[in-house]
């Protein structure tokens, strides 16, 4: 139940019961440094240390032999999905840190042609995207960095769109890759 109070229902409390804090049913602690909450969530969220299957799980234990496999009705190989990662994600922070950042052409500069991979680039591959997400996690924990600045040469694009844009899109394409391994019988 609840009273209305300047056209909104608020909660109904009993006198002397203690208020909720909105802030705390937030997760937001009162007294705590805010900036340094959001950007704790933000680097939890690109590590997946949350309710996400992460991508370092997903790549774990794939057979070579699974790696350019594309089962039927599957658009990619685990390999595609992989360097797609790296390189969209390695595309983002270098736009974030570059002034003078060239967009690549979509989708040759994305996504690599062959589905399998060519030898010794898969692990090659794995530590450049983990490399990079360390990089993007350390942007985004930069005190000096404003996340909701705009970015200096963008159109608009602030610092905590593009983290959020990295997060996203990985979460995407982690959870096609562990499709895939169901798909073909290689997961855990």
């Amino acid at each position: 139940m609840g009273k209305r109070r300047g056209g909104m229902i608020a909660p109904f409390r009993e006198k002397g019961e203690r208020r909720v804090d909105p802030l705390m049913a937030l997760g937001l602690e009162l007294g705590m440094d805010h900036d340094a909450q959001l950007r704790d969530h933000v680097r939890k969220l690109i590590l997946w240390e949350d309710a996400h299957g992460g991508f370092d799980a997903a790549v774990e234990g794939i057979p070579p032999a699974s790696r350019g496999a594309v089962p039927d009705g599957f658009p990619h190989s685990a390999w595609q999905l992989v360097e797609h990662l790296r390189l969209a994600q390695a595309d983002i922070l270098d736009f974030c840190r570059n002034p003078k950042y060239e967009e690549g052409t979509f989708p040759d500069d994305y996504w690599p042609a062959s589905a399998a991979p060519p030898e010794g680039a898969w692990e090659k591959s794995l530590a450049a995207f983990r490399k990079v997400r360390e990089d993007v996690v350390s942007l985004v924990l930069d005190p000096t960095i404003d996340l909701f600045a705009r970015i200096p040469h963008g159109s608009g694009q602030t610092y905590l769109r593009e983290a959020l844009l990295i997060a996203d899109h990985n979460a995407y394409h982690v959870g096609q890759l562990i499709a895939l391994r169901r798909m073909l019988g290689v997961w855990k």
